[in-house]
């Protein structure tokens, strides 16, 4: 079993903290369902990667614009981390869009939409040759 390093172990606690902070301190109304969806962060502890979703959102100048806010408002989550989290150095945040979770909704509907072309293709073959037998 692998032991968690300490980036990982702060990377962790980043992201609970931030999907905490961002839904109750950030008071922007651009700011949509914001979901902090994964964090990683450098050896050095200098810098986070925060990654996020947006509930509902795909269109780009409204991801653009999500991603504008938490960076302006990136030096304030700072702070907010400082106070809860017992760090010597508080890692700056970078925020990036997580396109894996939209990715993994369409293909999943591809997946559910191939699976119910092959039954319905299964069916119609079940048919004819059910109707073959009637025949003779």
């Amino acid at each position: 079993m692998r032991e968690f390093k300490r980036t990982d172990r702060v990377a962790d606690q980043l992201q609970k903290e931030l999907a905490v902070l961002i839904q109750r301190e950030v008071k922007d109304p651009r700011l949509g369902m914001i979901t902090v969806s994964g964090a990683t962060v450098s050896r050095d502890l200098g810098y986070a990667d925060i990654y996020v979703t947006l509930l509902g959102e795909q269109e780009p100048e409204r991801i653009k614009e999500n991603l504008q806010v938490l960076k302006r408002a990136a030096g304030f989550l700072r702070s907010q981390i400082a106070k809860r989290i017992k760090l010597r150095h508080v890692p700056e945040l970078r925020f990036h869009y997580d396109e894996s979770v939209v990715r993994g909704q369409h293909l999943s509907s591809l997946i559910d939409e191939a699976v119910s072309t092959d039954r319905a293709r299964q069916a119609d073959e079940e048919d004819d040759t059910d109707q073959g037998e009637e025949t003779r």
